[in-house]
């Protein structure tokens, strides 16, 4: 079925056989069999199941998964404890991961669901000529519709009656003032925000009444357009720190893989070689090789950041989404609602010559008698409804109601004095509206409207609480002061009173209502801005509106930055992507013109984060690298569709989530380094010392996992309590197509590994050299183990030790003292002997001790030489 917007209402009618007295309930019945439910189908509930399973399908956890089995068949091949245990922990740690994953994602499923909004589910309709409330859903092409104010539009209405209808579509097109509704045919291919004989489904009726017919129901209609192109966008977008985590994976098997397998071929070529003792020994590389607890680890950083972001307002659905805000470049937000309040206000006033700005919710002290008329106007020439400290009504109308309140100026209290005894609503022709109100047996008429509009109706002037005359100086000055109000996007309405209707009025003033920036909203742009990010707006508002917002916020500062959505249509993706760098806002835009916008941000590699809260939204939030949604004012499309929901609406929280997914990266990134090149190094000294001493035992599998398990990952835990780098929002975003091995980084773990190698064997060749083969065993793994104590106290933070306080990381202190109690109980009770470990004198503890240090200022000599070479390589850029 076609358009509507650009038939005449009886053609609508006849097409859609139907009348003004709606449908027989018959055919309203063969209708919904016919035609089906008038719902939307978005997202299909989540099967917690597959849920729980998914935490499972990923590079590390598979690579985990499968050292257990091989662990376990070598447990029943070899009858061995040691490897039984071996088995056991890692099964436990796979599961451990998934079940951390899951209640995660199982708690911000439910906590979303706390947040949405119960829909309004009935309409009125008229059947054979009788009025009946229905369900929604039993809507159907062709019913007859009522709508007044309060209404939510069930279905997509073409209008046929009209009185001084007035509907909110932003959260279907973006434009913050509701639009003023008509019931005569409109032009070919109109926007979807100017199409006014229209009413949209999901769309709230502010003002006034009006009867249309239902041409559209369900997936049809506009917002069902919208969640067609959610669930034809539904792929499973993997995030960077994913994408990071399986090329780690990769490169740990293959490194893995192929060291076992050069000591494998390496035992085997010995004389009287055991070939099960070959492959155990290769083996025993690939499980030193491979961090066991990393994947979990990763898990828990995130479950922490998810944590804290919780209680300052950001629902994660997803752990990983979090840490892809740490890599964001570009942030589209939406305008209404997102940048703004979504809530009209007085910006500013004129009256007696003098102009009053920002005054928002502000008091005007000084009374004057045109101040005085100005508050009545607002008052009284006014349909909105006072509730206590609360203003319901046509957002305009509140926006002026409630101004006046705030100073004190109630319209109950002062109907009581001022009784209306008749009105002239406002008309989209005269552009006026008049109440006539009875004071003391005297009539006094009241006006607000359009300014030229108003002063053509005004022969006087109160300036200094004097009636002068409205001369053509006095007008064009006016005239001037409103010109100045439009130019920054403000709404302008002329007041005045009089005594004869809407003859001889005389003008008081004239105020400008604008739905303002957020407060909070100005210091996220310029923390935006800061952190290497670039915010873009989008809207549905005119380009005027927008621009002014935007040059507001700091976003924009030249129209030439401004592309409307017609002029968009008109681009190629080709001469698109050529000029999209220089855009800042876009406005007047459809919902396929904000998903055009983010997936050629993405075309040209960037990662992008979208915002947004209405149905328009719901597309490029899906299509965005992430998806934010608001918590409150958001509709339950575009909050499924997120991948973090604001549970409090505020912009500036989007900052703390991109600052906690910076600090989730960062901790991330040294837990991996921290644990490969601790792994490096066990790996090394496996390999080197079995090819020095081919007949000398050296450490158990038993005794890898038990370093891997207790001096490795209770310390890399702690490191995602790790309180952010000073610089942490002033440096540029990160390439999030580097992984977590690139540059520096891959240098770190391999200099590292090779230096905790190197102190290890030499403990261990002192040891076969003067203490004996147990001792050297002994020595070899305290020193795994107290190496790994001091370098983490130095690898904690890129900045130096002695310029980050310890002691500020609360957990990390607790958890080498944990590490550092148990090996006192292993070294002090039977334990040892358990671990096939022998008691060490003192001056072999001073050799470990001593050697084990030394990790401390070579890794402080390291930073200084990386920072000198960095600033270096930075100055001559």
């Amino acid at each position: 079925m076609g358009e509507f917007y650009n038939l005449d209402k009886n053609e609508c009618l006849k097409i859609l056989n139907t009348n003004i007295n709606g449908l027989k309930e018959s055919e309203a019945q063969n209708r919904l069999l016919k035609n089906g439910k008038n719902i939307i189908f978005t997202e299909k509930k989540k099967n917690y199941f597959l849920m729980f399973l998914k935490q499972f399908l990923n590079v590390m956890t598979i690579v985990l998964f499968c050292a257990g089995v091989i662990s376990t068949i070598f447990a029943i091949i070899e009858k061995s404890s040691s490897e039984a245990i071996n088995a056991g922990i890692i099964f436990f740690i796979v599961l451990l991961n998934g079940v951390i994953g899951f209640v995660q994602e199982f708690k911000a499923e439910k906590s979303l669901q706390n947040i949405k909004k119960l829909s309004f589910n009935e309409a009125k309709v008229l059947r054979e000529g009788v009025l009946k409330r229905i369900n929604n859903e039993n809507v159907v092409i062709g019913d007859v519709i009522f709508l007044e104010a309060g209404d939510i539009v069930p279905a997509d209405v073409r209008i046929i009656e009209n009185v001084h209808l007035k509907i909110d579509e932003s959260s279907l097109t973006g434009e913050s003032n509701p639009v003023e509704k008509s019931d005569k045919l409109i032009s070919n291919k109109t926007p979807l925000a100017d199409r006014s004989n229209m009413a949209f489904k999901g769309c709230n009726v502010t003002s006034g009444r009006g009867v249309g017919v239902v041409v559209k129901i369900g997936m049809e209609t506009e917002i069902g357009k919208i969640a067609k192109l959610l669930n034809n966008n539904n792929q499973n977008q993997q995030t960077p720190i994913q994408r990071s985590l399986k090329k780690l994976g990769l490169i740990l098997t293959f490194i893995a893989t192929a060291i076992a397998l050069t000591i494998f071929i390496i035992e085997f070529t010995k004389p009287n070689a055991s070939v099960l003792n070959a492959f155990m020994i290769a083996i025993a590389i690939a499980v030193a090789a491979i961090p066991e607890s990393l994947p979990a680890i990763v898990t828990i950083i995130m479950a922490i950041g998810v944590s804290k972001l919780a209680k300052k307002g950001a629902i994660v659905k997803n752990l990983s989404s979090v840490e892809t805000l740490g890599c964001c470049e570009i942030i589209c937000s939406d305008k209404t609602g997102t940048l703004t309040e979504n809530k009209m206000k007085l910006e500013s006033i004129y009256y007696n010559n003098k102009i009053y700005n920002k005054i928002y919710n502000k008091k005007l002290l000084k009374k004057s008698k045109e101040l005085d008329f100005c508050f009545k106007i607002m008052s009284l020439c006014n349909t909105c409804v006072v509730q206590g400290e609360n203003v319901v009504g046509d957002p305009t109308e509140v926006a002026l109601c409630d101004f006046a309140l705030k100073n004190n100026y109630n319209k109950e209290e002062l109907l009581k004095k001022y009784k209306l005894i008749d009105e002239l609503p406002f008309d989209s022709k005269r552009k006026l509206m008049t109440t006539i109100s009875s004071n003391g047996g005297k009539n006094i008429s009241f006006t607000k409207g359009g300014i030229e509009e108003v002063l053509n109706k005004c022969k006087h002037i109160m300036i200094n609480e004097k009636k002068e005359k409205l001369t053509p100086t006095k007008r064009k000055d006016i005239l001037k002061v409103a010109d100045k109000f439009a130019r920054r996007s403000l709404r302008v309405l002329g007041l005045a009173f009089g005594y004869n209707q809407e003859e001889d009025l005389i003008f008081v003033g004239l105020v400008g209502i604008i739905d303002p920036p957020r407060k909070e909203a100005f210091k996220a742009v310029k923390a935006c801005f800061e952190s290497g990010m670039k915010p873009i707006m989008i809207t549905g508002d005119h380009k005027e509106t927008a621009f002014n917002i935007a040059k507001q916020l700091g976003i924009a500062y030249s129209k030439k930055q401004v592309l409307q959505g017609v002029e968009l249509d008109k681009l190629s993706d080709k001469q698109f992507l050529k000029i999209i760098k220089d855009i800042k806002v876009f406005a007047r835009v459809t919902p396929e013109n904000k998903d055009r916008i983010v997936k050629a941000y993405k075309k040209i590699g960037k990662i992008v984060a979208m915002t947004g809260d209405g149905v328009n939204d719901a597309p490029c939030i899906k299509s965005a690298d992430i998806g934010i949604g608001m918590g409150i004012t958001g509709t339950d499309i575009s909050k499924e569709a997120a991948d973090i929901v604001l549970s409090d609406d505020n912009f500036a929280t989007i900052i703390l989530a991109v600052k906690e997914g910076r600090i989730i990266y960062k901790n991330i990134e040294k837990t991996v380094k921290f644990l490969l090149s601790a792994n490096g190094s066990e790996m090394l000294s496996i390999l080197i010392i079995s090819i020095i001493f081919p007949n000398f035992a050296f450490l158990l599998p038993i005794h890898i996992l038990f370093i891997n398990l207790i001096t490795d990952s209770l310390p890399s835990i702690a490191l995602g309590f790790e309180p952010p780098e000073s610089n942490i929002m002033k440096i540029q975003p990160r390439d999030s197509n580097k992984h977590l091995l690139s540059g520096l980084n891959g240098v770190f773990v391999v200099f590292f590994s090779i230096v905790q190698a190197l102190i290890i064997i030499s403990v261990y060749i002192i040891g076969i050299k003067f203490f004996g083969k147990n001792s050297a065993v002994t020595m070899a793994f305290y020193t795994f183990n107290i190496v790994q104590i001091f370098y983490i106290m130095s690898a904690r933070t890129e900045n130096y030790f002695f310029k980050n306080n310890l002691f500020k990381n609360k957990m990390l202190i607790i958890s080498l003292f944990i590490s550092a109690v148990i090996l006192l109980i292993i070294a002090v009770t039977p334990l040892n002997q358990i671990l096939f470990l022998t008691d060490l004198s003192f001056k072999e503890w001073f050799i470990c001790f001593g050697l084990s240090f030394s990790i401390f200022p070579i890794s402080e000599l390291y930073k200084f030489i990386t920072n000198f070479l960095s600033k270096k390589v930075e100055k001559n850029k």
